[in-house]
Order: structure tokens, then C-alpha cells, then sequence
């Protein structure tokens, strides 16, 4: 498939720019570019049917399964995006007074209190735009607490199945990591975990269920524990999807959570965004949320900047808004019933994992919870086929490939994810498909280990594509002119 570069024609228009009649505004010289940029010059129609066979060759929740184990990629209702494109919020200016934006901060306030029930916790903010960045505020709050209490702590306890996020968010917040191993049963050790927690510590990052899809069978005894340590707990959310309405973090004994609204609660995402990060805490914790927040006075609602001991500002404004209202859309959707989502997300997990736990390794043998991990071990071991085959080969099935080597403490790992809104039809083909390449694997390996074959783009040299990445169109030098010469 050519390039948009590569169809270019010089003085092609697919428009023109209105020309209003305004003087042109003085730029700084050295602000002025030398050359014009160069541009793909292409007439309308070759630009729709362009990204038409663009769109034609990506593989997204609206074309097929998606079990992405972790990510939670689950149907987003298109009512959302309807209620998203609303004038009164689609064209909102963030500048916008809070007299003028009152149906807004509404939305804002009551997605604050049910997202403060859920956790189980009395305060939320919206401020950040993703799960990341919710973990770093949740950590920024952590030392700011501790600071108040003239505490010295430096060290962040996680598990050895975190997400990558949880090192990188905890080095970002100045502290030092400790990790926790896994139990037989797939529950943190409790005696590893007593021995690493003391003075010096200052919380835990943990998420529960784990990334085993596994919930965590000791946790009153893990907050136990780092409460009499004077520490707090960090929740991460990335798998809320599997409780909601069913137990809740708060009354686990987790100080803070973050949610990942574009996970949990319906929001298109993936290849970056958008996302959102909310993170509620106790009301010790309350006072440093970054400001301002949304606050309620009688029938009006306003952005509340008087926060003294505020961590101060975590994104340039109030959070991403759009992802505020398509997710309080989805939960309205729902109401009292929130609790079906995770109830059903769990029994399909379940059926799926009976359903395959005789042709793949098991590591833990337990009822999942939402999502559950699998291992490809024993097929590379008798016909040397590895999850990485496993995966290639489901794209030739139309499948979106499960998570692989991931988490770190299960060899060939596959995370499976089918999310609450899949069909049992949808579930059947998916064991179909998994248990006909178990079946292949044995009998012609070569074929999974040349999968893909039925998609556009065949196996990558993924090596390459590290080492040597071509992010722009290089023109005259670009590789592929280069080596069609």
C-alpha cells in the first residue's frame, strides 16, 4: 500500500483555506520557517479512500474480539458519543466562567460522588488525564501528607506481578522501590512482605485483583499490616472492571485509588488515548488533592482554587471533560445495576478459563476474577511454540492477540480479558480458535511459526523496527524508495 507521500502530486487541492480578509499578523524572524513544509498534495477523493484502506486494515474493538488482558478494550456504547457531542459541552471553553459552565461542573460534582462511592472513599479528583499520571498524584499526595506529619519515609513496596507504571511512577515521585514476591496461591507473601515493611516505608502500590486475575486472599492482613507501619496503601485501578459494586478498595483499607474511566467505565481508547485518571482518598489524605476541585454550594457548583496544602495543578485544566461525560453516561446507563458489569466480566473469564485450562498451563489454579493468565510453557516445551506464536496465529482467526509475556513471573504468559460485553457465541469461537491452535501447534508448528498469513501485514522483525525506526517520510532518502531502486 503507497504512502499518502508517495500518491502526492504537486498542486493537487483537497480544499482551500477561507480567506477572511484580516491583516496577516507580524511573525518574529526567527520564529519563520525558510522553506514551506512539505506536505502530501492529494485531491479529496484519493485522501477518504486513503484512510478508508487505512481503516479497512486496522483491527479495533468495532471489528472484532479484543481480549487484551489488563486494558480492559470493551465495547463503548454509542450513545456516549452522542451525549459527547452535545453543543453545550462539546464547545465549552475551558476558560468558560463557572456562571457559565454550571451544567458541566454538575456533571463534574455528581461523576466525583459516584466514583467516591464506588472506591469506598470520601474525596475524588479529576485531574489527571490517565492511569499513570493518577498513580504519580497518588504518590505526590503520599509525600505530601507525609511531609505535613514531618515524616521521613522513602520507600514504596509493590508486587512482583505490577504493572511496568508502578516502578516508573514511584522513581518519577523520588522514591525507592521494594518488591514483594507471589505466594503459591498467587496472593502477595505475607512473610516476604513483613520483612521489607518498616519505618522507613511508605505505602504499597498493589492491584487487586493482581494481574494474575487473581484477588487477593490476604489483603485485610496486607493493610494490617502497613497501617500498624504507620504507612498507606495505593490502589491501582487497572482492574476496578472486576469489582465494582461488588467489594469495594476503601473498605479493604486502601487510603487511595486511581480508576481508569477509559477502562472501567466506557471511553474509545488505545494507541494513546484518551483516558482518564481520577484518584479518591480518605479525608486525611483530602486536603492536598491538587486544586481546584469541584465543589457544591446549595444549588450552584463551582471550581474551588482556596486549597492551602494542595499539591497544586496536575494537568493545565480541570481534567479531560469529554471522558467525564461519556463515563458518567455509561453509569448513568447502568445506575443501581453497575454492579452486573463486573459480575458478568467475571463469569465469562471463568467460562473461558474452564474451558481451557486442559490444553495451556494453569499457573494458579483458582477461580479468576475478571481476567486470568494462562501459559503457552507446555507447547514450547513439546513443539516449541511460544506465546508469540500463539498470538500471531489468533490474528489469522480475527482475533486481536490476548496480552503476552506479561506479568513477568509466568513464562510464556498469555493474559486473556473478555471484558463483560461478549457474547457466549463470541466466547465459544474464541476457545474454538485457542484449542485448534494447541492442536496445530502439534501438528504443524511451522504454521504458527510463520503466522500471520491472512493479515495485511505479515510477521514484523520487531528487532529491526526497535533498532532502526523510521518515525518520518525522509522523501528522496526514504527506505522504502530506496530499496524499490
Amino acid at each position: 500500500m503507497e504512502l499518502i507521500f508517495e500518491k502526492s502530486r504537486s498542486g493537487r487541492r483537497a480544499g482551500r483555506v477561507p480567506d477572511y480578509g484580516l491583516p496577516k499578523p507580524e511573525l518574529p524572524q526567527g520564529l519563520c520557517r525558510a522553506l514551506p513544509p512539505r506536505l502530501p498534495e492529494v485531491a479529496e477523493p484519493e485522501i477518504v479512500r486513503h484512510v478508508t484502506a487505512l481503516a479497512d486494515r486496522t483491527f479495533g474493538i468495532d471489528t472484532g474480539f479484543y481480549p487484551l488482558g489488563s486494558c480492559t478494550m470493551k465495547h463503548n456504547p454509542r450513545v456516549n458519543e452522542r451525549v459527547g457531542r452535545l453543543p453545550g459541552f462539546r464547545d465549552l471553553h475551558p476558560h468558560q466562567e463557572d456562571e457559565g459552565a454550571q451544567g458541566a461542573l454538575e456533571l463534574m460534582w455528581r461523576l466525583q460522588e459516584m466514583l467516591a462511592e464506588i472506591a469506598g472513599l470520601p474525596a475524588v479528583t479529576l485531574q489527571p488525564a490517565a492511569g499513570s499520571q493518577g498513580e504519580l498524584t497518588g504518590l505526590m499526595l503520599m509525600r505530601a501528607y507525609f511531609a505535613d506529619r514531618g515524616e521521613e519515609r522513602d520507600t514504596i513496596i509493590t508486587a512482583d506481578t505490577a504493572h511496568g507504571t508502578n516502578p516508573a511512577s514511584v522513581t518519577m515521585a523520588g522514591y525507592s522501590l521494594e518488591r514483594v514476591g507471589t505466594d503459591a496461591r498467587g496472593n502477595l507473601d505475607l512473610d516476604d512482605l513483613r520483612a521489607k515493611v518498616n519505618e522507613r516505608t511508605a505505602g504499597l502500590m498493589l492491584t487487586n485483583p493482581s494481574t494474575l486475575g487473581l484477588f487477593d486472599e490476604g489483603i485485610e492482613e496486607v493493610a494490617r499490616i502497613f497501617h500498624d507501619a504507620g504507612a498507606l496503601l495505593y490502589y491501582d485501578g487497572a482492574n476496578l472492571n472486576a469489582v465494582v459494586g461488588i467489594s469495594r478498595p476503601g473498605d479493604m483499607g486502601f487510603d487511595i485509588v486511581h480508576y481508569n474511566l477509559h477502562k472501567t467505565f466506557s471511553q474509545p481508547h488505545g494507541g494513546g488515548g484518551p483516558g482518564g485518571g481520577p484518584v479518591a482518598v480518605r479525608d486525611t489524605i483530602e486536603p492536598y488533592l491538587p486544586a481546584p476541585v469541584v465543589a457544591r454550594d446549595g444549588d450552584a457548583y463551582r471550581l474551588d482554587h482556596d486549597r492551602p496544602r494542595s499539591i497544586g495543578r496536575v494537568r493545565g485544566f480541570a481534567g479531560p471533560f469529554g471522558v467525564f461525560v461519556r463515563s458518567y453516561a455509561y453509569m448513568r446507563a447502568y445506575g443501581p445495576g453497575l454492579k452486573e458489569m463486573s459480575e458478568v466480566a467475571v463469569l465469562n473469564a471463568n467460562y473461558l478459563l474452564a474451558r481451557l485450562k486442559d490444553v495451556y498451563d494453569l499457573p494458579y489454579d483458582r477461580h479468576c476474577m475478571h481476567e486470568f493468565v494462562l501459559s503457552a510453557r507446555n507447547l514450547k516445551r513439546e513443539h516449541g511454540i511460544a506465546a508469540l506464536d500463539v498470538a500471531k496465529r489468533l490474528m489469522d482467526y480475527d482475533i486481536h492477540p490476548p496480552t503476552i509475556y506479561f506479568p513477568l513471573i509466568v513464562s510464556e504468559a498469555l493474559m486473556i480479558e473478555p471484558t463483560e460485553t461478549e457474547p457466549k457465541e463470541r466466547l465459544d469461537g474464541f476457545v474454538d480458535a485457542m484449542r485448534r491452535i494447541a492442536k496445530e501447534a502439534a501438528e504443524s508448528p511451522e504454521l504458527l511459526k510463520e503466522a500471520p498469513h491472512r493479515r495485511p501485514v505479515r510477521r514484523l522483525d520487531e528487532v529491526r523496527a526497535a533498532k532502526q525506526p523510521v518515525l518520518r517520510y525522509l522523501f528522496d532518502e526514504h527506505p522504502a524508495l530506496v530499496e524499490a531502486e
